[in-house]
């Protein structure tokens, strides 16, 4: 008999076809996620649970599993859905896909770094409107990026990835996390550590790549954003309660900063009450990795995580400080 595997939410063909190759699979394609009593359900007849980022993975769900359930593999970088600990002591394995989708998030990063410092979304909706009847020297100007300082708070490989874009438009890097990078590294970037006062207070683009944790929840607020330049723009692909998004309306409202441009907001997919007033402001439906390739990519990786974890072996992408890995 075949393993039970359940799909939370769309998968790509690709991955769904390696995966009925050898387990029974239970895939929801309706487009909306399982209740909490449907996802309970599922996971009491699965051996595996490939999850979304938008699933609640807690207690009540990690026991429905009983002895029977091997895996969660989330198929996304992040896993603050999931109750890890609890999973731990259940013997349940978790996993995500890092390593695959750096270079996409950065290409997305850069897309919105200067898609709002040139008011690119502006534009295309006045043109759009039939507002445009000719040039004028000052419609629409933004704000130049060649030469300028751009700040990396978080330099994983998101991180690094887009400070390597940055050489092309001879910027000067500051960074800014827990832990240097060796000075090998720091060259090969042209990179500066610096703390994040500093960084905040010189970049003209600030850019946002840590995880979510205890200590980086609304890691920046009113009085970060205080501390940033008038014409600086900030740029948030992490996780959406990194940034307190009422501090940063209230600081896009008064022009405190020039403008930011969003992947991810604090309550998604809720906006934050003036969001959609704001011209200074670009926000996006969570699209970081979301090219063809990358998501194949990715979603190969939690099938192959979810092989291993059926086949008796430690999956090959477990989330990061797990015991033993």
């Amino acid at each position: 008999m075949k393993p039970i595997v359940t799909v939370t939410h769309n998968f790509p063909e690709l991955a769904l076809k390696k995966l009925r190759s050898r387990a029974e699979v239970f895939y929801n394609d309706s487009g909306s996620s399982l209740s909490p009593a449907e996802l309970i359900d599922r996971v009491g007849k699965s051996q595996a649970l490939v999850s979304y980022l938008t699933d609640k993975i807690d207690a009540a769900v990690i026991d429905a599993g009983g002895e029977h359930l091997k895996i969660i593999a989330n198929y996304g970088a992040g896993f603050n859905n999931i109750d890890f600990a609890h999973a731990q002591k259940k013997n349940i394995w978790v996993s995500n896909t890092p390593g695959v989708l750096h270079e996409t998030t950065a290409d997305l990063t850069w897309a919105m770094l200067l898609g709002i410092a040139r008011r690119i979304v502006e534009s295309d909706r006045f043109t759009r409107e039939g507002k445009f009847h000719g040039w004028q020297g000052d419609m629409f100007l933004g704000g130049d990026v060649y030469g300028k300082t751009l700040g990396v708070i978080g330099c994983g490989e998101i991180g690094k990835a887009v400070a390597r874009r940055a050489l092309g438009f001879d910027m000067q890097v500051l960074y800014h996390q827990r832990t240097r990078l060796p000075e090998a590294e720091e060259k090969k970037l042209n990179a500066r550590f610096v703390s994040l006062d500093e960084l905040l207070n010189e970049s003209d683009f600030v850019t946002l790549h840590v995880p979510l944790t205890d200590k980086t929840k609304h890691m920046i607020g009113r009085d970060q954003l205080a501390m940033m330049k008038p014409t600086a723009y900030l740029i948030h692909a992490a996780r959406g309660k990194v940034v307190d998004d009422q501090a940063l309306v209230a600081a896009l409202k008064r022009k405190q900063i020039a403008g930011a441009a969003l992947d991810v907001f604090e309550n998604e997919p809720a906006l934050t009450d003036g969001m959609t007033d704001l011209d200074n402001l670009i926000v996006l439906p969570h699209i970081g990795s979301a090219s063809v390739a990358t998501r194949d990519t990715m979603a190969l990786l939690v099938v192959d995580n979810v092989f291993d974890a059926l086949d008796g072996k430690t999956p090959r992408t477990l989330i990061p400080n797990w015991p033993g890995k």
